[in-house]
């Protein structure tokens, strides 16, 4: 990412966005080394069913996905696929734990314990319908932290699910940098607004893409009052 002042909408990161994720891509693999095992149970001689074979398939597949997601988040941190099928594997694991929670009721039902409707089945299926609701709209929920250079100002969203600021060259007094990462916006009447970009990936560099954006559109940067002391 260079800093120019090329109107342009960017994608934004936390900087702990890899480790997130490795983490997030972690967090189901003792389940699926669980639902793997089925191989050793069929190998000792217990019957091949289809959820057996169901267990098997969604074990492999999140254990081949995982090992394909580490390597794409060590070589693309910030590029998603258009699937992640991660999250569909996971999705799959979710439904067999719940089919399997779902199971024991029953059975304890037919061997005559009172029938009751039970919640936690239904709280894993959920869930997984989530992760299958991610799957196809990961990048969608990724552009949704964004800082977009357009001729009139710019706007930038640090949190997904956060309200979007709107900076207009029309209603600011005056914008410069505040630290190392970080813009000090000066609105018209002397409010002043501080946009931390420093949880953002390359936070440096986005605050001299806004810098220079700025200088372009000759607003100036207006430096902070303990920087003009120091």
């Amino acid at each position: 990412m260079n800093a120019t002042a090329t109107p342009e909408r960017i994608t934004l990161y936390h900087r702990n966005h890899a480790k997130r994720q490795r983490g997030k891509a972690l967090s189901h693999l003792v389940p699926a080394l669980v639902l793997l095992s089925s191989v050793a149970a069929v190998l000792g001689g217990e019957p091949f069913t289809w959820i057996t074979a169901a267990e098997i398939a969604v074990g492999a597949a999140y254990v081949v996905l995982l090992l394909r997601e580490l390597m794409h988040l060590r070589k693309h941190p910030h590029h998603r696929e258009r699937v992640a099928w991660l999250e569909l594997a996971a999705a799959g694991i979710l439904l067999l734990e719940g089919y399997h929670i779902w199971h024991r009721h029953h059975e304890a039902e037919l061997a005559g314990a009172p029938h009751k409707f039970h919640v936690l089945p239904w709280l894993y299926v959920a869930t997984a319908l989530v992760f299958v609701v991610l799957a196809f709209r990961m990048s969608q929920l990724d552009a949704r932290r964004f800082l977009h250079l357009h001729a009139k100002g710019f706007s930038v969203r640090l949190n997904p699910f956060a309200r979007t600021t709107r900076v207009r060259w029309a209603e600011v007094q005056a914008i410069g940098p505040a630290g190392p990462t970080d813009v000090l916006v000066t609105w018209l009447g002397g409010r002043q607004q501080r946009i931390s970009l420093g949880r953002m990936h390359n936070a440096a560099e986005l605050q001299q893409q806004v810098l220079a954006h700025v200088a372009q559109h000759h607003l100036g940067a207006q430096r902070q009052p303990e920087q003009e002391q120091a």
